[in-house]
């Protein structure tokens, strides 16, 4: 099947590729370079409205198909997404500035995250009910929620897509997409996969434009069920209150402030190693990134000294060239708030022990150096702010019981590591932290088949695993009456 390409025309409704209505486009940018890669349509409220409007059409069509037949398609677009894997991969980069190897992974896990789904939908079971009166029968069906928009943000513009479309698509529901403006190439090569795969017109849209205006429309239109939302705690919020006139569906993945706890038990280099690796991806712009590291006195300076000697090693630049495990940050606002971030902890006694500044050995882009701060005071703003941000405060901690409560001590709760070899120490923590993602020594632990989602403030419901389909499904109960025999 010939691909069908979005060259020139990049917002997708109703099974065609347009250009937005006024002509108006954006450029996107490339965070190592500062140049603009290509100019995207860039629409509004009225793109959005059409968009709805085709899904809404789509809709009846796309759920009487079965889920065997949904499947096909979903696995086929996942299929096609490693076979594509290199130029997706490629483009993220070059429009988000993550190493090459990160993009590589992030769509693949995205793939399987489709194939899981495609699996998944088969199991949208009901249930027979036990019945207590004689000549009653009691039964669940389930039923999709209908169209869905999905928001997402620049820091993982195929998975958090993925993660939404996916299972809205396998239960039976229709979905309009709007991305991160900065970020939306490498999302228009996945419908294109989708495509290619077979997916009827006005099953999947795809819009371009400002955050709020496509918001507005997504929150007014009656059209619209859900609202699936990844992105600022602030933001969340203010969805909250826009659903709350249509009493509108919503999902959540909010903010995040996650502590690293490392115990005397385990190995403080092994420790560091992964610490590193967990706060570094990415530039430590990612929700679960952990973002407080409580190393206990017994083992600190060992693990200090190897967590500086790590992220002092690690290689920072474009994130296209060989062997680059750290690229820039995503973008100019970013690189200032980062440095704003470590000036504010100078200020209140931190002490830099290795980088701290924008990397000088670049004429361009938005790189900063890898940090490590420590000597933190509580009231720095890295300490109760979400530091999208590649720095890494430590602190001390001897005892358990006051770990734990300087680890809840925030209003997120969306991750949370604990590096032990002690089992009952990993209970302990798996049972007392405030977090719905425990990696014990595990600084990468998203997979399709777990959930995945926030306590307090962090968010409301949980994507991939089952609990990710059944939140794109409504729960119908039937009784029946028999007639008397």
């Amino acid at each position: 099947m010939a691909t069908a390409t979005a060259t020139g025309k990049r917002m997708y409704i109703d099974g065609q590729w347009c250009a937005a209505d006024d002509g108006r486009t954006l450029g996107v940018i490339n965070p190592a370079t500062e140049e603009v890669i290509e100019e995207v349509a860039y629409g509004g409220r009225a793109e959005t409205r059409r968009a709805l409007e085709a899904a809404h059409r789509a809709l009846p069509g796309w759920m009487k198909l079965t889920a065997w037949d949904r499947a096909k398609i979903l696995k086929k677009t996942a299929e096609l997404m490693r076979e594509r894997v290199e130029t997706i991969a490629r483009t993220l980069t070059l429009e988000q500035g993550k190493p090459l190897a990160e993009s590589r992974a992030e769509v693949l896990h995205s793939a399987d995250t489709f194939e899981w789904f495609a699996e998944e939908g088969k199991r949208a079971y009901g249930e027979v009910i036990p019945h207590s009166v004689p000549g009653k029968r009691h039964l669940t069906l389930k039923h999709p929620v209908g169209v869905v928009a999905a928001i997402s943000p620049w820091n993982f513009p195929v998975t958090l897509q993925a993660r939404k479309i996916a299972p809205a698509l396998a239960a039976g529901c229709t979905i309009v997409s709007r991305p991160a403006s900065q970020t939306p190439l490498c999302l228009i090569q996945v419908f294109e996969c989708l495509i290619d795969a077979g997916l009827p017109p006005g099953v999947a849209n795809l819009v371009i434009g400002p955050a709020q205006e496509m918001a507005d429309e997504f929150l007014e239109n009656p059209i619209c069920r859900k609202i699936s939302f990844t992105g600022s705690t602030e933001v969340g919020k203010q969805l909250m209150r826009g659903c709350a006139d249509q009493v509108k569906r919503l999902s959540l993945e909010l903010g995040g402030h996650a502590p690293f706890i490392v115990f005397p038990d385990a190995d403080p280099e092994i420790g560091a190693k992964i610490a590193v690796t967990g706060k570094f991806r990415n530039n430590g712009q990612v929700c679960i990134s952990p973002s407080r590291f409580y190393v206990h006195k017994d083992v600190e300076k060992k693990f200090t000294e190897a967590a500086v000697e790590f992220a002092r090693a690690l290689k920072l630049g474009n994130g296209l060239d060989p062997g680059v495990e750290v690229g820039p940050m995503f973008e100019k606002k970013a690189l200032q708030s980062t440095i704003e971030l470590v000036e504010d902890a100078k200020r209140h006694g931190a002490k830099v022990l290795t980088g701290g500044k924008r990397c000088d050995r670049f004429d361009k882009g938005y790189f900063f150096e890898p940090t490590v701060l420590t000597n933190l005071s509580d009231r720095a703003k890295i300490m109760t702010e979400e530091p999208f941000a590649p720095v890494m405060p430590l602190l001390d901690f001897s005892r358990i019981d006051d770990v734990i409560r300087a680890a809840n001590n925030t209003r997120y709760g969306l991750a949370a590591y604990v590096f032990t070899n002690d089992l009952t120490v990993a209970w302990r923590m798996a049972e007392g932290l405030e977090a719905g993602i425990i990696g014990i020594n595990d600084p990468v632990p998203a997979t399709p088949q777990c959930p995945f989602g926030g306590m307090k403030e962090s968010g409301l419901g949980r994507e991939l695993a089952h609990e990710g389909l059944e939140a794109y499904l409504e729960t119908k109960y039937v009784s029946f009456k028999l007639r008397d025999s």
